[in-house]
C-alpha cells in the first residue's frame, strides 16, 4: 500500500539516509586522519575524541532538555566533531575543543533548528570564532614528526611561521619542498595537511555521489587560476605561487569536505559553480588583503550566506517557462 500514497514531489526511492552519507565522509576521512597520527602523534586521536564525544553529548542534552527527538545516531554530530578537530592544530588545548564544539553544536545548528536548518556551516563557524577568540592557541602549530605529548603540549617543539604566513609578508621561501606539500609533512592544523589524501577522500566521495565535483574544481580551479595570473609576489614564479596556495592552508579540506555541506551548498548545478567561483575568488582576495593569512573559512561562510539566492535565481527553468525576469 506504500507505493500507492500521494505526495508532493520530488517522488524519489532510494537506500540513500542521512546516516549512510555522513558514515561516507567518516570512511573518506579515515586516511586523513591515520596519516595525522603518522605526523604528529597519539595527540591527534585525544584530540579528535574529545571533540566527537563533545559533539554527541551538546546535541543529545540541548534535545532532551528542549524536548525534541533525539538525533545523534545520524552521525552527523560524529562528522562534526572530527572535523572541528581536524580543523584544529595539535597543540590546542583540550578546553578549546570543548569550546568548539559547544559553538557548532548548540550554538550555529540547534539553536536555528537542527540538522537542514543552520543557515552556515557549523565547523567553519566554530573555527572562525576559536580563531578571533583564540588566537594564540589556534595558530600555535606544532612542527612535524616531534610527537608531542597526548595530554600536554611543550612550547619548546612548535614550529615557526606557516608558508601562508610567509606569503602574507611577501616572502616565498626557496627549495620548498612540493613533495612534501602535497604528501603532508608539513606543520598546520591537523587533517589539513596532505592535499593527496584529502583529494583521494574526495575522489571517492564523488565516486560515491556523496558530493558534486562542480563546486570542489570550481572553488579550486578558481584559486588556482587568479594566484597563477596575479601572483602577489611579483618576482616569484607563476606556477611555484600558485601550487604553494593550493596545498598549504585548508583550501582542500573545505573544498571537498565542508563547502559541499548539503544544508549550506546549492541545490542546482549552476548554483554550485558560481558558489564554487565566489568561494574561490573571496579566499584569495582575503589572503592578499584581509588581516589573516588563510581566508577558506571566511570564503566559505560569506558564500554560505548566498545560496538561498542562488538556489532561487541559479534554478533550471520548467520546461515551457519563460526565463526568470520576464514577465
Amino acid at each position: 500500500m506504500d507505493l500507492l500514497k500521494v505526495s508532493t514531489s520530488p517522488h524519489v526511492r532510494g537506500n540513500r539516509t542521512t546516516r549512510t552519507l555522513m558514515l561516507d565522509v567518516i570512511i573518506a576521512l579515515i586516511p586523513v586522519f591515520v596519516w595525522a597520527i603518522y605526523i604528529f602523534g597519539v595527540r591527534v586521536i585525544t584530540l579528535t575524541s574529545l571533540s566527537v564525544v563533545s559533539c554527541i553529548l551538546f546535541e543529545y542534552l540541548f534535545q532532551k532538555l528542549n524536548h525534541r527527538e533525539i538525533t545523534i545516531g545520524d552521525f552527523s554530530a560524529v562528522l562534526s566533531g572530527v572535523l572541528l578537530a581536524f580543523n584544529l592544530p595539535v597543540s590546542a588545548p583540550l578546553w578549546l575543543c570543548v569550546i568548539g564544539a559547544f559553538f557548532a553544536i548548540v550554538v550555529v545548528k540547534q539553536l536555528f533548528g537542527g540538522l537542514g536548518k543552520n543557515f552556515v556551516n557549523p565547523v567553519l563557524a566554530a573555527r572562525v570564532f576559536l580563531f578571533i577568540s583564540f588566537p594564540h592557541q589556534m595558530t600555535t602549530y606544532v612542527a612535524p614528526l616531534t610527537y608531542p605529548q597526548p595530554w600536554k603540549i611543550s612550547v619548546d617543539i612548535t614550529s615557526s611561521a606557516t608558508l601562508l604566513s610567509q606569503l602574507k609578508s611577501g616572502v616565498l621561501p626557496e627549495n620548498i619542498s612540493f613533495a612534501n606539500l602535497f604528501l603532508g609533512r608539513i606543520g598546520g592544523c591537523i587533517g589539513e595537511i596532505s592535499s593527496l589524501l584529502l583529494l583521494i577522500g574526495g575522489l571517492y566521495l564523488i565516486a560515491r555521489r556523496v558530493i558534486s565535483p562542480l563546486i570542489p574544481l570550481s572553488y579550486l580551479g578558481t584559486v588556482a587560476l587568479i594566484t597563477f595570473f596575479l601572483p602577489k609576489i611579483e618576482s616569484a614564479v607563476a606556477w611555484e605561487f600558485m601550487l604553494v596556495e593550493l596545498l598549504t592552508g585548508g583550501l582542500f579540506l573545505a573544498a571537498f569536505f565542508m563547502a559541499t555541506d548539503y544544508v549550506t551548498s546549492p541545490s542546482n548545478p549552476k548554483g554550485r559553480v558560481v558558489y564554487g567561483v565566489g568561494c574561490g575568488v573571496l579566499t584569495v582576495f582575503i589572503r592578499y588583503y584581509g588581516g589573516y593569512p588563510e581566508g577558506v573559512s571566511f570564503a566559505v561562510l560569506i558564500m554560505n550566506l548566498f545560496v538561498w539566492y542562488l538556489d532561487r535565481y541559479a534554478k533550471p527553468v520548467r520546461f515551457g517557462g519563460e526565463s526568470r525576469g520576464k514577465k
